[in-house]
């Protein structure tokens, strides 16, 4: 058994951040975590309250007769205003005079328990977390139930690293933004284009990381106990990270009321209503003008009031500071924009604002403590649910065992397999058969990819297995890289690998992107394969003694038109980014151990598509007189290279209409 201790003050003290992330000035509230928390499982134990010489009789919040609002409530009456300020803050500070620990409330869990974000640290004790294929890979997949038991797994090894004293229980996953251009760096933390996809996925995600057997029906929504808390993210119209120097902290995305409810708001009206998460996060970007986390109609009147949204509103990270700062939007004081960012229904704060202005806009009467106290009652009742106070039996025997189990890593393995798509078979080329292909030439800047199959917002992966180690586990294989990486710079390697496909059976050609090429902060400027990809590809194909597969790994749609014409590339397998056992799941595709069966999530534009709009136009809809092409599968009936939904597979289907003759009697007496 895994001893249930939860370590409650090592969660504080974990400062990593990504290299994506936004850097935080010194806080200037102190954080106290002296108090000895760490020997016990709850805030409310009893023993610990003792351990501190305070008497828990005398603190109502600890009370588990009463309801989570009434303890709640009794908890932020007990505090300050000067300690109710330093709870606003991804790192709360905790009230040692109460017996109230620190708590971090950001942790990432996009595809698997991350370590972007301080609340969550791997080392020795606990040094991985199974990395499950990247959203836009298991999103091809259209798999719902895979979908919800990705979620359950996840949730599983972030309570048990909560147990280990590992991670923290609130997660600000999933990034459920529509993919409204090809060219978004963040293609590959989403479910696509289409907002029913989205908000399908969002709500099955949610539910595999929050709920609790046994509990998914309960009458009071705001008692319902958390396996761990879930954040839908990021709210809205957010698609442009950094275009040609326009970033997301500037972007104003102006868009229609008509394509805001039917596609952008869509998916997070989904994952609250369906999914019932507990978080949402604003984002950076401005909306018709208006940052979104300063935006009353987007958050208190639309998130909170029409969707009623049990939980608490958060900023993406310092976006207070970026849009008073950076957007310029309010040319008044920082004490002004606290006050309207609480007032327009944002609960926690993402960075240091909260904690550094929000006591000076009260004493300014700018903001009313009734404003805080709201925040911060959302918040606790979160972290009630969540057995924070009270513990959770349901969880407490979870450890290290159950943290990259061989349950997870197959499922992850599956996953891969669902969601690779195949794009192209001539002549039924695949699947190959061992027993005559001896010899497979693996070449290509992917052909040894690892870390590449994860991509962003992943932790440490239990394992790696690359193409290159899935294919021998089924022939020997002639590897050359045929580019240093996926930029592919020069032509130097080309010649080996053309030598390798000269004298093997077969050839897999694994080429595509990365995140040096689409990522947060990091958008396309094209939909084109990088350097001297191609003419490795077409020349590796003209020599080949065997067939030729082309596998693909990237997230967004890449412009293969070349490939798919060309005679010499029997197979092409779209693999997105597939996890840690994506090179598995790749070769057993590859050798008909499993048969294809996913669908692209995304358009595959032709490369002119990006050459007809800029990034940064926000209308959907086509505009003829404009030459405006529209956008995404709903609005675009131009030239593609591959249409949304697009995938085969190794069975032939025959769809035929059948008839039957049938009579009726009918009695017409009375």
């Amino acid at each position: 058994m895994a001893n249930p201790s939860i370590f409650l003050v090592p969660i504080l003290a974990l400062f990593f951040v990504s290299a994506n992330a936004r850097v935080f000035p010194t806080r200037t509230i102190p954080l106290d975590d002296s108090s000895p928390f760490n020997n016990f499982t709850f805030v409310c134990d009893s023993s610990r309250y003792a351990n501190l010489g305070l008497d828990i009789s005398q603190y109502r919040f600890c009370d588990s007769s009463l309801s989570f609002s009434e303890r709640a409530k009794d908890l932020v009456d007990r505090m300050t205003l000067t300690e109710k300020v330093a709870q606003l803050g991804h790192r709360a500070a905790g009230v040692a005079r109460i017996g109230l620990p620190p708590y971090n409330w950001w942790s990432e869990a996009l595809h698997g328990v991350s370590n972007v974000g301080p609340g969550t640290r791997f080392d020795d004790v606990v040094p991985g977390a199974t990395s499950f294929p990247t959203v836009i890979t298991t999103a091809a997949s259209f798999n719902e139930a895979l979908w919800k038991t990705i979620g359950e797994a996840v949730s599983t090894e972030a309570r048990a690293m909560y147990n280990l004293g590992r991670a923290g229980l609130t997660y600000w996953s999933p990034n459920i933004n529509v993919v409204r251009d090809p060219r978004w760096g963040r293609t590959l933390e989403t479910p696509g284009e289409d907002p029913l996809v989205v908000g399908k996925y969002a709500s099955n995600y949610v539910r595999g990381l929050q709920d609790v057997q046994g509990t998914e029906n309960t009458k009071d929504l705001y008692s319902r106990p958390l396996k761990v808390s879930a954040c839908c993210k990021h709210y809205a119209a957010y698609d442009v990270d950094n275009w040609l120097g326009v970033d997301r902290y500037h972007f104003d995305a102006r868009v229609t009321e008509q394509d805001m409810l039917e596609t952008f708001l869509k998916p997070f009206e989904m994952c609250v209503k369906e999914g019932d998460v507990s978080s949402v996060m604003c984002s950076y970007n401005r909306v018709n003008g208006i940052p979104t986390c300063a935006d009353p109609v987007l958050l208190k009147d639309t998130i909170r009031g029409n969707w009623d949204l049990h939980g608490y509103i958060v900023s993406d990270c310092d976006s207070i500071e970026v849009f008073v700062d950076d957007a310029h939007f309010l040319q008044d004081t920082n004490e002004d924009a606290v006050a309207q960012t609480l007032k327009a229904g944002l609960d926690l704060d993402c960075g240091i604002f909260y904690p550094n202005y929000t006591e000076g806009s009260v004493r300014q009467g700018k903001v009313g403590v009734k404003d805080i106290d709201r925040s911060l009652n959302y918040l606790y009742i979160v972290l009630m649910r969540l057995g924070f106070f009270d513990g959770n039996r349901n969880f407490q025997s979870l450890g290290k065992q159950d943290i990259c189990s061989d349950e997870h890593i197959e499922l992850a393995t599956d996953a891969a397999r669902q969601g690779i798509v195949l794009l192209k078979n001539d002549n039924s080329t695949l699947p190959l058969d061992p027993k005559h292909v001896k010899t497979v030439a693996v070449v290509g800047p992917h052909a040894n990819a690892t870390s590449a199959m994860i991509g962003n917002y992943a932790g440490v992966p239990c394992r790696l297995k690359s193409p290159l180690d899935g294919v021998a586990e089924f022939a020997k294989v002639n590897y050359q890289m045929g580019c240093e990486n996926v930029a592919c710079k020069n032509d130097t390697f080309i010649f080996p690998a053309m030598d390798a496909a000269k004298n093997s059976d077969a050839t897999v050609i694994a080429v595509g992107i990365d995140l040096s090429v689409e990522a947060e902060s990091l958008d396309r400027v094209d939909l084109l394969l990088p350097g001297y990809q191609t003419q490795l590809i077409q020349q590796v194909a003209a020599v080949s003694k065997g067939p030729v597969i082309l596998l693909i790994l990237s997230a967004g749609g890449i412009d293969i038109s070349f490939a798919k014409s060309d005679p010499n590339i029997e197979a092409i397998l779209w693999a997105g980014y597939p996890g840690e056992e994506g090179g598995r799941a790749i070769a057993e595709l590859i050798f008909g151990k499993y048969s294809p069966g996913g669908r692209l999530p995304v358009t595959w534009y032709e490369a002119d598509y990006v050459n007809q709009l800029p990034m940064t136009s926000m209308p959907l809809r086509p505009v003829g007189s404009l030459g405006y092409p529209g956008r995404t599968y709903k609005f675009y009936d131009g030239p593609v290279v591959y249409p949304f939904g697009y995938g085969l597979s190794y069975t032939s289907f025959i769809r035929t209409l059948t008839s039957a003759q049938r009579s009726v009697a009918v009695d017409l007496s009375d």
